[in-house]
């Protein structure tokens, strides 16, 4: 991360939810066309060392992304984030949680609700991301699974590839 950018990681047990302020080097347009098209997530979106690829994505009220991070020996993770809200670069609202390859979502891991604005930041794009869970157990449990370090390294890369992306 460019030692200038803003990152703010809170994680709150009493309010179930992890809180995330992330600053980037780019106009809103451009952050947001990163956060809500494929072919573009398909690019920054896991941790480094893993890649993402898109099975479907329909990005509109009542649509879902349904995707899968993949490990170096092809080991894949699926998730599905299905969209509740859009206000068209100001931010959205979705349903988060693992699934298999077919999109049916595990309940028995931990699903979260997002809340995602993005606004301009003198010259640059402010994203607030809120991640709620149904309890302060399922918060801890996406805490242990390494969700800080990952979301972490994953917007890290977003931060790689907006200036290739502005070239």
């Amino acid at each position: 991360m460019k030692p200038d950018l803003q990152f703010n990681f809170d994680a709150s047990s009493d309010r179930r939810t992890i809180t995330v302020k992330r600053e980037f080097a780019a106009q809103r347009q451009l952050v947001w066309d990163c956060h809500t098209k494929s072919e573009l997530l398909d690019q920054w979106f896991a941790p480094k060392g893993l890649t993402t690829h898109t099975k479907h994505m329909e990005f509109r009220e009542g649509g879902y992304w349904h995707y899968a991070m993949i490990t170096p020996d092809a080991q894949k993770f699926w998730n599905r984030l299905d969209y509740k809200t859009i206000q068209a670069i100001d931010g959205y609202t979705a349903r988060d949680g693992f699934c298999d390859e077919s999109g049916t979502v595990n309940a028995s891991m931990p699903g979260a609700d997002w809340d995602v604005s993005f606004v301009d930041a003198n010259e640059r794009t402010l994203v607030t991301t809120v991640v709620k869970y149904a309890s302060s157990d399922a918060l801890q449990a996406a805490l242990d699974m390494g969700l800080k370090d990952g979301l972490a390294s994953t917007l890290e890369r977003l931060d790689e590839l907006l200036p290739r992306l502005q070239a």
